[in-house]
């Protein structure tokens, strides 16, 4: 059983003894099906057939009912069905609630103080990345905060790292046209430059970005990881760019990894 079914397994297995008296089956069934979106970003009839152990039709109409309410919406052209805007919208009501800055100081004020490097997180908001908490590193020449600040996706490895997680399907919902923004001479300018560099981006598990968001400034991004459907969120450490080398990249990419982790460990 596959890692990510696994845990849809054992969710329902919890779930099982605290089953209610009257249960509802095709309202349990749709549940199920919206767990399993949770665990993995997309979901094929043949796929929730085979899981929900029911007809092909069943499994259409339970499908179509979610789509319905915009739980979840069908990809044109390779017909799975994605989180809809109705659960994203969810989702991003409940991440409201938290709150995100109490939650990662403290480690990232760890992280800025080992690497000695300004850090933050950002959030993916379409085809921008939104910066959402930041701290400073302790050198005297450092990388400003961009606390508050949305810039291009495409242009930081914060944005990269995050876009690196949608399907070709989402990544041209978001990015319509093959000409993209440029801040400075060296950002991405075309969507296919972005999905080799995207493609890199899976292979190795970080983002890096060299002057393609601010002359003079480099910064290494890894993911946050996050249970909400269709929430991402990413960590980055930016520098200048001489300090912050290829040589630094994978054990500054290792120490954030493990930040990230503990920032979605608590975020739950």
């Amino acid at each position: 059983m596959p890692k990510k079914r696994a845990r849809a397994a054992d969710n329902q297995s919890g779930a099982d003894s605290l089953a209610p008296q009257y249960p509802i089956e095709s309202v349990d069934n749709a549940l199920k099906l919206l767990l399993l979106l949770g665990e993995q970003p997309q979901i094929r009839l043949t796929e929730a057939t085979r899981y929900l152990g029911v007809a092909s039709s069943t499994a259409h109409r339970l499908l179509a009912m979610l789509s319905y309410r915009g739980f979840v919406r069908q990809d044109p052209e390779t017909k799975a069905y994605l989180p809809g805007p109705s659960l994203t919208g969810v989702a991003f009501a409940i991440f409201g609630r938290i709150d995100v800055q109490r939650t990662a100081m403290p480690i990232m004020r760890s992280l800025a103080e080992r690497l000695r490097e300004t850090i933050h997180v950002g959030m993916l908001d379409g085809a921008s990345v939104r910066f959402i908490a930041a701290v400073e590193g302790p050198a005297a020449v450092r990388v400003a905060s961009r606390l508050g600040r949305t810039m291009p996706a495409h242009c930081t490895s914060t944005g990269k790292v995050m876009l690196a997680q949608l399907s070709e399907a989402e990544l041209h919902q978001a990015l319509p046209n093959e000409a993209l923004e440029r801040i400075t001479s060296r950002s991405i300018a075309g969507r296919a430059e972005l999905e080799a560099e995207l493609a890199g981006i899976r292979e190795r598990g970080y983002a890096v970005n060299r002057e393609e968001s601010e002359e003079g400034v480099a910064s290494v991004a890894v993911p946050i990881p996050t249970r909400a459907p269709g929430l991402w969120l990413a960590l980055n450490a930016a520098a200048p760019q001489d300090r912050l080398t290829g040589a630094r990249y994978a054990s500054v990419a290792a120490a954030l990894t493990k930040a990230a982790k503990e920032i979605g460990d608590q975020l739950g």
